[in-house]
């Protein structure tokens, strides 16, 4: 993926960025070749203008330019207070002097979007694999910036097969993850999945043997069983037991692993267990070589049911 377009935060470190900003000549060449940096913004105004330094250099990135928006449309103040203390990404509009005299590079991060869109997220289709950052979470899902702060949404349906309660339980604000498009709208808005980036139930299962204890998490309880969670696209069925609680760990042991019905049967051994710690998340698919997917079937070839995502 072209530097031009990484989520917010996947360029701040890197050293070409910090070559660009390290020196006004740097400052200049940034310019000349109209590259898209980033930085973190220090402090919003009360003109609601976000101030930066580059290098030694202070940096203005007035109102209007923090945010790409419809025509017509009016960026609102919740929209630029919430830059302050994180990377911004921008273009350098130019250097001018301020009432004082001193040098200040005035940037623009509705460029650097307005690019973005034309070069990058208008040319996405259904099947793409994307770099994501996560910028905040609600109850039905999360929304993630796919380049230059443009945001998308990840529906808590799409974070994984096994189902949870709220998106807080796999992922945080700033995490890095890797995507798929799932769909775009007639408004151009995209939507994105990431289960299946994270294994078919053969892939899962194959991590696991009848015999073994090992550890899950109770996801549901159920007047026929508990639902416990083996990896973010896999859970089997245990017997009810009394005490469990839902989104703790829990030693359970694998009586029998039947691909046929899809199916892993549990007994819970020990229910105990603290509430789980959040790991990153485990893709089966290489996101790193593979940039599409077609098509992506979930269930085993010999299960009658069939869970699958299709992308045309």
């Amino acid at each position: 993926m072209n530097n031009h377009y990484l989520p917010e935060g996947m360029r701040i470190a890197t050293v070409k960025n910090e070559e660009y900003l390290a020196s006004r000549q740097g400052i200049e060449r940034a310019i000349e070749h109209n590259v898209t940096l980033e930085a973190v913004a220090l402090l919003c105004d009360s003109d609601f203008r976000l101030h930066f330094r580059i290098g030694s250099m202070p940096a203005i990135m007035e109102r209007e330019e923090v945010a790409l928006t419809a025509e017509g449309e009016e960026i609102k103040d919740i929209a630029v207070l919430t830059r302050v203390g994180k990377p911004v990404c921008f273009k350098i509009l130019g250097i001018r002097r301020d009432a004082v005299g001193r040098e200040v590079a005035m940037l623009s991060r509705r460029a650097a979007q307005q690019q973005c869109r034309l070069c990058y997220v208008d040319t996405l289709t259904a099947g793409d694999v994307i770099p994501a950052v996560i910028t905040h979470l609600e109850c039905f899902g999360a929304f993630v910036d796919i380049g230059c702060g443009i945001v998308s949404l990840l529906s808590i349906d799409c974070i994984s097969v096994s189902r949870i309660s709220h998106p807080r339980i796999r992922l945080s604000p700033g995490d890095r993850i890797s995507v798929v498009v799932k769909t775009i709208d007639r408004m151009g808005r995209i939507f994105v999945s990431q289960r299946e980036l994270l294994g078919t139930w053969e892939e899962n299962a194959a991590l696991f043997s009848p015999g073994q204890t090992v550890a899950g998490i109770i996801r549901s309880i159920e007047s026929y069983g508990v639902f416990v969670e083996l990896t973010p696209n896999l859970a089997g069925l245990a017997e009810p037991k009394e005490g469990v609680t839902v989104n703790r760990s829990a030693a359970v042991f694998i009586k029998s692993i039947i691909p046929e019905k899809m199916k892993i049967k549990l007994i819970i051994i020990d229910s105990a267990g603290a509430e789980p710690e959040r790991i990153p998340p485990r893709y089966f698919t290489d996101t790193e070589t593979t940039s599409h997917i077609k098509h992506w079937r979930y269930s085993p070839l010999s299960c009658s049911r069939v869970i699958e995502s299709c992308f045309l």
